[in-house]
């Protein structure tokens, strides 16, 4: 792991990477947490992460952690990074300074627990604002940092691409704005958003037929990676309804 050694009579700091990552399962927006297996914290939920190793950068330690967490190439993924966290009083054991990172992606499988935690799961996000049992360390924090960033991140990106298996319809699209945003959407005014937005969606010529309803026309993620116009959540695609995640 890096030390960054001090000079005398300063405490050395160490640097960590923690990893928000998110996707959507069970049509409910959910984070994948440890349960961690070694103080401080013991048995408390967690962000996964770890220490960066000698010789890596922030971006390969986050790459490492993700495979290691969910058995998938982080390289596939929506994958940026969010903040640092230099709270000197953040973790017990010293001086620790954290980078945080959001991943996105869709239908990521069944984790597996790393080196130093006893179990890894996929919790819904409103559980976690909502249990009895706060996250470990200020990771409660950084998870409501990585939300609102994702959140933003649909206003003004076409990363909720990222939350779609290939080739999606819109109203799959329109799902992952309504579980990540928490508000249920105007479904003729947000196709006439997301179609009309410079090179957000291309058509594949293609359908999905259901068992029941019209037949639905299927699309890929375009060349865009800025949404223009942006998708305000202010704006006349939100309609009146319950909330389904508030981080409080």
């Amino acid at each position: 792991m890096i030390d960054v050694t001090a000079k005398p009579g300063h405490a050395p700091v160490f640097v960590t990477v923690d990893l928000v990552i998110l996707t959507v399962r069970q049509d409910v927006l959910q984070v994948l947490l440890i349960e961690r297996g070694n103080e401080p914290y013991l048995g408390f939920p967690a962000l996964p992460g770890g220490h960066v190793r000698d010789g890596e950068t922030l971006d390969q330690a986050a790459l490492r952690e993700l495979g290691e967490e969910t058995g998938v190439d982080g390289r596939s993924l929506h994958l940026e990074q969010l903040r640092a966290y230099s709270d000197p009083g953040r973790d017990p054991r010293g001086r620790v300074i954290t980078v945080a990172y959001l991943a996105l992606g869709p239908g990521l499988p069944h984790p597996t627990a790393g080196t130093d935690a006893t179990a890894a799961r996929w919790v819904p996000v409103a559980d976690v604002f909502d249990g009895p049992v706060p996250l470990a360390f200020d990771h409660a924090g950084i998870l409501r940092d990585a939300l609102e960033r994702a959140r933003s991140q649909l206003e003004h990106t076409t990363v909720a691409a990222a939350f779609c298996a290939e080739p999606f319809t819109v109203g799959d699209l329109r799902h992952i704005y309504e579980v990540v945003w928490g508000m249920p959407l105007d479904p003729s005014n947000f196709r006439r958003k997301v179609t009309n937005a410079d090179s957000f969606l291309v058509p594949t010529g293609e359908r999905r037929h259901p068992e029941t309803g019209r037949p639905a026309a299927l699309y890929r993620r375009g060349a865009a990676r800025l949404l223009l116009p942006p998708l305000l959540r202010s704006g006349d695609v939100t309609r009146p309804g319950p909330v389904v995640v508030t981080p409080h």
